[in-house]
């Protein structure tokens, strides 16, 4: 019997490592330069450690230059969560968390300026979306599978419809 030419995706048997970030630049940027590592909720981790870098960059950065790191990490992005997915063999493994850094700098960037209790509800509002996949955030986490660019571009557009709808709700919380 010969093996399937497809066979099944599982799981990674392990974490990635430090090793395995540091053996190629995608798989750094897509660790989120090691927030992925963290065992615990490492999607939440990326997130925070996304939160820390835009609260730096806001104090050096034009709010246009921030709009071109964001458009410069979203084409960047793609490329090395394309990558490290390929080089793990998994669709969208949960340590990839490049996806939410970049979802959530966007919501930094247009909600601010804003108090630290308004970025704070952001944070709790995007990580709720990214976590349950309410409605258009699932949709959007089925639409694009697989390997290469489409599948790349699969890991990233689920968390900016989350970052759409955790603008949605701001929008509607401030207008109420």
């Amino acid at each position: 019997m010969t093996a399937p030419l497809n066979p099944p995706l599982r799981p990674a048997a392990m974490r990635p490592s430090m090793r395995f970030m540091l053996s190629h630049p995608a798989h750094c940027i897509a660790l989120g330069f090691g927030t992925g590592l963290s065992p615990l909720a490492p999607g939440t981790v990326g997130t925070l450690w996304a939160w820390l870098v835009f609260a730096l960059l806001q104090h050096w950065l034009t709010p246009l230059a921030i709009g071109a790191v964001i458009g410069a990490a979203l084409a960047i992005g793609w490329w090395a969560c394309s990558t490290t997915a390929a080089h793990m063999r998994v669709l969208d493994p949960g340590s990839i968390v490049w996806d939410e850094v970049i979802a959530f700098w966007i919501v930094l960037w247009l909600l601010m300026p804003a108090t630290f209790w308004a970025q704070l509800g952001a944070f709790l509002v995007f990580r709720l979306f990214d976590a349950v996949k309410p409605g258009p955030v699932a949709w959007a986490d089925d639409l694009f599978h697989g390997f290469g660019w489409r599948g790349g571009f699969g890991i990233i557009f689920d968390d900016l419809v989350a970052a759409f709808c955790t603008l949605l709700v701001i929008a509607l919380w401030r207008t109420l």
